[in-house]
Parts: C-alpha cells; sequence; structure tokens
C-alpha cells in the first residue's frame, strides 16, 4: 500500500480536463459517478468556488479530486475521487491529504459527501476513514447515501 508520503495533491488546470474525463470512462470508475465530458471540467476548473487538485505519485497524475465549498464557510462538499490505478492505498491516502489539505488551506472543519448505495467499497473506505453517514437521499432515481466527518476533532 501506498503511504501519504509518496502521494501528493496540487492545484488542476484546464490543460487537465481531457485526462480527468478519460479517467471517469473507465469501468470502474463510470459505474460510482456521473463522469463529465472535457468542457465540463475545464468550465468546472475555473468555477471558483470548486477546487480541483491532481493526485500525483511520483510526480505523475494518476487521478483528481473535486472539492465544492459550501456558503456557510466551514463544509466542503468532497463531491469526487477519482483514481486510475484502484487497490493501492491511493485513494486513502489521497483522501487523508486532502482533509488536512480543506483545514489548512481552506479553513474549513467539515467534509461531506454522497456514495450510490450500490457502491459498497466507497462506503466501506469512508467509513474506514471515519466519515458518519447522516442522511439518505436520491439521485436520478438512484438512492444515495450522505456521510460526514469534522476534520477538527475525527481522527481516521
Amino acid at each position: 500500500m501506498n503511504t501519504p508520503a509518496s502521494i501528493r495533491l496540487i492545484p488542476a488546470s484546464t490543460e487537465d480536463a481531457a485526462e480527468f474525463a478519460a479517467m471517469e470512462q473507465e469501468p470502474d470508475t463510470r459505474e460510482y459517478i456521473i463522469p463529465y465530458t472535457s468542457s465540463d471540467h475545464r468550465e468546472s476548473i475555473q468555477d471558483p468556488n470548486l477546487v480541483y487538485l491532481k493526485i500525483q505519485e511520483k510526480f505523475k497524475t494518476v487521478g483528481f479530486l473535486i472539492l465544492a465549498l459550501e456558503p456557510d464557510d466551514r463544509s466542503v462538499e468532497f463531491r469526487r475521487v477519482v483514481v486510475s490505478t484502484e487497490g493501492q492505498g491511493i485513494g486513502q491516502a489521497a483522501i487523508k491529504i486532502m482533509e488536512d489539505f480543506c483545514f489548512t488551506n481552506l479553513g474549513r472543519t467539515r467534509v461531506w459527501l454522497d456514495v450510490f448505495e450500490h457502491n459498497h467499497k466507497g462506503q466501506h473506505i469512508y467509513e474506514k476513514l471515519g466519515y458518519r453517514r447522516f442522511q439518505k437521499a436520491r439521485h436520478e432515481g438512484k438512492a444515495l447515501f450522505l456521510y460526514e466527518k469534522n476534520i477538527a476533532t475525527d481522527s481516521a
């Protein structure tokens, strides 16, 4: 398993949009998200309320995260994590680094996310990392679970 020391997060740019869209088209990924087009990513990367971070391992892009800044100035919606190689702990390491980034760089204390009900693997990982289910919702007829974590006090 990779350690957080081998993973880093850096700001993404519009030049990354096509690579992100391609990563989302992978069968193991598109089953659990609603993929964006390159154009969608280019537009979103420029949105001041969104934070796009590339996940790099040894200076190679291996995934990305999308964060949405909430108007309450304390919360961040953890909108997406996509990793090109599963099962190596890259996503979990990136999530831990993302939490520190949200607290240290964005001054946020709460991270929340939604995960499709059929994504048992995702639920297991979020729960393992200390996220707590707080609500159930629906999106386009599919059940979602909402999770949250207080990153100022909770530890994984």
